[in-house]
C-alpha cells in the first residue's frame, strides 16, 4: 500500500485553459501554437505588437470567431466550457454570463441611440432573466460600482454625453453586471489619458479584490501591464515569445524580442535622448522681426539675437455655446515656437489640447486672441484684430475666409482613419495640398507624391493602394506625407502615436524627427502620454481647463514641476516596476480616502 504522500492530486482546472491554440484567416495564420493557462481569480496579460495576435486570441476564447470564416483549432476552455465544440446557444450563455469582454473603443461597443442604463439592463434581462425593474435597479447598481458619480441619473444618459473615461466605466458596468467568473479587457486604456488611464486600472484591480474574478488584459503599453497583472505572455507574430511573472519578464527578460519591446517604451523618468536639433539660423530682432506683435520679437537673448520665430500666438480664447451653456475650452493662452523646436503640450481629456492646436492650425477661429506665422515676408506692422488669424505675407481682413488656408503650418491627426478618405487612394489624398496651391501638372503631382511617400518610408507603387490596405502605422506615415506635400513650417501633430504599439510608435517619433532635422520644422507635439512628450520635445506646456499651468524645458518640468497638477499627472504614469505600481496605487488609494 502506497504512503499517502505519494498519491499525485491533479492540479485544479484553470478558469481558462488553452492549447495549441491555431487561427487562420485564409492564407495567413495569425496565432500558432499558442498554449497558456488563467488560473481562477488570477491576472494574465497578453503583450506584443499590432498583428501579434493579442486581440484574435480573446476573441477566441468567447468563440467569436466561428461563422466568420475563420479556422480555429486546438483547445479552449473557459469557466468550464468546450468554446470549440459548444453550441450557439452555449456560447451566448457564456458570453456575459461567465466571461465578459471590455473593448478597445467604447463608442464602436454602445448604441448611440439608446441610454447606457438602458443597454446594460437589456444584457442583465438577457442573461439573468429578470425583470425590466430589477434590470434597471441593477444597471443603477453597477454604475455605481465602476464609480460614475450620481449613478441614478447617469443612466439616463446616452454615450454621448459621456467623456471618454466615462464610457470605458460604462463597459466595465456592463461586462460586471451578470458577476462574470473572467472579464477580458482588450486595450481598455489605448485612448485614455494618464490620470484616467490609472483610475481605470485602479478600478480593475479593486474589482478583482472584491468579486475574485480573473482578468485576461490584452494589450501593447508594457507600463499598463506592469500596473495591473502577475504573469505575462509576451506575443510575437501570433506564437508566445516570452511567458512568466511580470516582475521577472519586465525586469529581467530572457528574449532579445521581449528586450527590444521594452527598450522601445518611452520613459518618463528618462531625460531626453531624442533627435539632435538642426542649426537654428539666429535673426536680429532689429531686423526682419522687428516691431511685430504677438511675441514675435523673443526677447532676453544674448546680443539681441533669437532663434527665428515661426510662430506666435497671444491671448487666444475660444468658447463654444451661448449664454448659460457657454463653455470656454481654451482660456487666454500665449505661446512662441521657433524654428527647428518641439513644443509638447499635455494635460487631460477636455484640457484644451486639442482645440488650440486646432487654433494654431486655422482649422477653428479663436473667440479672441490672434496667431501669426513668420514668412518670408515682413509684417505690415500694427493690425491686430481681436479673433482674427494673420498669416506672414498673406494678411486679409476676411477672418471666415482665412481660416485653414495657411500652407505654412499643417496637422497630423489622432486617427488617420478619419482623416483620411476611404474612397480615395492615398496618392490622391497626399496631392490636395499641391491641387490647393495651383499645381495642374498631372506628371509632376504624381512625381511628388512618389518622393514624399519615399521620405516617409513607404513605396512610391503606393501611391493607388486605398487607406484599408495599410497598417495604422503606414497610415500615419501617409498622414505625415499630406502634411509636408504643402512645405509647411510648422507640423501640428495631435496625438499622432496614442493608438499605435510602443515599436511603430518610436518609429514614428523617429520618422517626424528626422524630417524636422532635414527640413528645420517646429512641431506642436499634442499628447497625453507624458513620456512620450519628454522624449520628443525641448520644452513642454501643461495645460489644465483651457490655461497653460506651468512651462518650461522639458527636463526641467519634468524633474522640478512646480504645479500640483503637474505632478499630480506624473504620478499616475504607469511605471515598469510592479513594486513600484503597487506603491502608487496605495498612494492613490489613500489620497482617494481622503
Amino acid at each position: 500500500m502506497s504512503d499517502i504522500g505519494d498519491i499525485e492530486t491533479a492540479p485544479a482546472r484553470g478558469l481558462v485553459e488553452v492549447s495549441d491554440l491555431t487561427v487562420d484567416f485564409g492564407d495567413l495564420r495569425a496565432v500558432d501554437g499558442l498554449t497558456f493557462r488563467l488560473a481562477r481569480g488570477a491576472a494574465l496579460a497578453l503583450v506584443g505588437e499590432s498583428g501579434s495576435g493579442k486581440s484574435t486570441v480573446a476573441s477566441a476564447l468567447l468563440g467569436l470567431h466561428r461563422g466568420t470564416g475563420a479556422r480555429v483549432g486546438g483547445a479552449i476552455d473557459v469557466a468550464g466550457v468546450d468554446v470549440q465544440r459548444a453550441s450557439d446557444e452555449e456560447l451566448r450563455r457564456l458570453r456575459g454570463g461567465q466571461a465578459a469582454m471590455v473593448f478597445q473603443d467604447p463608442l464602436s461597443s454602445l448604441d448611440p441611440y439608446y441610454a447606457i442604463g438602458d443597454q446594460i439592463a437589456e444584457v442583465y434581462r438577457v442573461h439573468a432573466r429578470a425583470s425590466r425593474r430589477a434590470a434597471r435597479a441593477r444597471a443603477v447598481e453597477v454604475l455605481d460600482r465602476v464609480g460614475i458619480p450620481d449613478a441614478a441619473r447617469r443612466s439616463r444618459s446616452r454615450p454621448h454625453e459621456f467623456s471618454g473615461g466615462m464610457r470605458q466605466r460604462a463597459l466595465i458596468a456592463m461586462a460586471l453586471a451578470c458577476e462574470p467568473d473572467l472579464l477580458i479587457a482588450d486595450e481598455p486604456t489605448t485612448a485614455l489619458d494618464v490620470t484616467v488611464q490609472a483610475q481605470i486600472l485602479d478600478l480593475l484591480h479593486t474589482l478583482r479584490e472584491e468579486t475574485g474574478m480573473g482578468l485576461l488584459l490584452v494589450t501593447h503599453d508594457v507600463g499598463v501591464a506592469a500596473e495591473s497583472v502577475e504573469e505575462v505572455l509576451v506575443m510575437r507574430h501570433g506564437h508566445a515569445e516570452e511567458h512568466g511573472p511580470v516582475a521577472a519578464v519586465l525586469g529581467a527578460p530572457a528574449r532579445s524580442y521581449t528586450r527590444e519591446l521594452l527598450g522601445a517604451v518611452p520613459r518618463v523618468d528618462v531625460p531626453r535622448v531624442g533627435v539632435p536639433q538642426v542649426d537654428v539660423p539666429q535673426v536680429d530682432v532689429r531686423g526682419e522681426v522687428s516691431g511685430a506683435k504677438a511675441g514675435l520679437d523673443a526677447e532676453g537673448a544674448p546680443g539681441g539675437a533669437v532663434p527665428e520665430v515661426v510662430l506666435a500666438a497671444s491671448g487666444l480664447r475660444r468658447a463654444f455655446g451661448r449664454g448659460k451653456r457657454a463653455f470656454t475650452a481654451v482660456d487666454d493662452v500665449s505661446l512662441t515656437i521657433h524654428r527647428g523646436e518641439t513644443l509638447g503640450i499635455v494635460g487631460e481629456s477636455g484640457s484644451g489640447k486639442t482645440t488650440l492646436g486646432r487654433m494654431l492650425v486655422g482649422l477653428l477661429e479663436p473667440t479672441a486672441g490672434d496667431v501669426r506665422y513668420a514668412g518670408d515676408v515682413r509684417y505690415a506692422g500694427d493690425a491686430q484684430y481681436a479673433g482674427d488669424v494673420q498669416y506672414a505675407g498673406d494678411v486679409r481682413h476676411d477672418r471666415h475666409a482665412r481660416v485653414g488656408v495657411n500652407p505654412a503650418v499643417q496637422m497630423v491627426f489622432q486617427d488617420p482613419v478619419s482623416s483620411l478618405n476611404p474612397r480615395r487612394t492615398v496618392g490622391e489624398s497626399i496631392a490636395d495640398p499641391l491641387r490647393a496651391r495651383g499645381e495642374r501638372d498631372e506628371g509632376r503631382i504624381r512625381g511628388r507624391v512618389r518622393e514624399l511617400l519615399h521620405r516617409v518610408g513607404l513605396e512610391g507603387a503606393h501611391y493607388d493602394r486605398y487607406p484599408h490596405e495599410f497598417s495604422g502605422g503606414q497610415r500615419q506615415r501617409v498622414g505625415i506625407a499630406r502634411a509636408l506635400a504643402a512645405d509647411p513650417r510648422v507640423i501640428v501633430c495631435d496625438e499622432p502615436v496614442s493608438a499605435l504599439d510602443v515599436t511603430t510608435q518610436a518609429q514614428v517619433v523617429a520618422l517626424l524627427g528626422e524630417l524636422q532635422r532635414e527640413l528645420g520644422l517646429a512641431l506642436v507635439f499634442v499628447a497625453h502620454d507624458l513620456a512620450v512628450v519628454r522624449q520628443v520635445s525641448d520644452r513642454v506646456a501643461v495645460m489644465r481647463r483651457g490655461r497653460i499651468v506651468e512651462e518650461g524645458p522639458a527636463d526641467e518640468v519634468y524633474d522640478n514641476p512646480q504645479d500640483p497638477y503637474t505632478k499630480q499627472l506624473l504620478a499616475a504614469v504607469p511605471a515598469l516596476d510592479p513594486r513600484i505600481a503597487a506603491q502608487r496605487r496605495a498612494a492613490r488609494r489613500e489620497l482617494a480616502a481622503v
